[in-house]
């Protein structure tokens, strides 16, 4: 596996655990996140806000179906499985596309389907 899916395995991993210091260590410092139409967040500060969103508890099911690498773009495309406060179930899917810089996410651009 090359070092950019490797790191993006890695960040994967890291939602999966709420573990914010996996997560982090996968970003540049400029990190800049988009869920177009949602969001556009820019640093590791706005991005460690939004590791475990408020409006959701407990830990994501995240599955990957796929990773596609071409240069220092890694795109994946996969499920996510979680629950809202209260409890009401959050299925989607996803496919995040991962702008590369040395090894790390420099940006992230997400795009959600919520799955009813």
């Amino acid at each position: 596996m090359s070092e950019n899916k490797t790191t993006v395995a890695r960040y994967m991993d890291g939602f999966r655990a709420s573990d914010h210091a996996k997560v982090l260590s996968c970003l540049t410092d400029d990190v800049v996140w988009e869920m177009p139409g949602a969001f556009h967040l820019v640093g590791k500060d706005a991005f460690d806000k939004e590791i475990e969103n408020d409006a959701f508890e407990g830990r994501p099911e995240i599955t990957v179906e796929r990773m596609i690498e071409e240069n220092d773009v890694v795109v994946a495309e996969g499920s996510v499985k979680s629950r809202k406060k209260g409890g009401e179930p959050f299925r989607a899917v996803f496919c995040d596309v991962f702008f590369m810089r040395q090894g790390k996410v420099a940006r992230l651009v997400t795009y959600l389907m919520v799955v009813p």
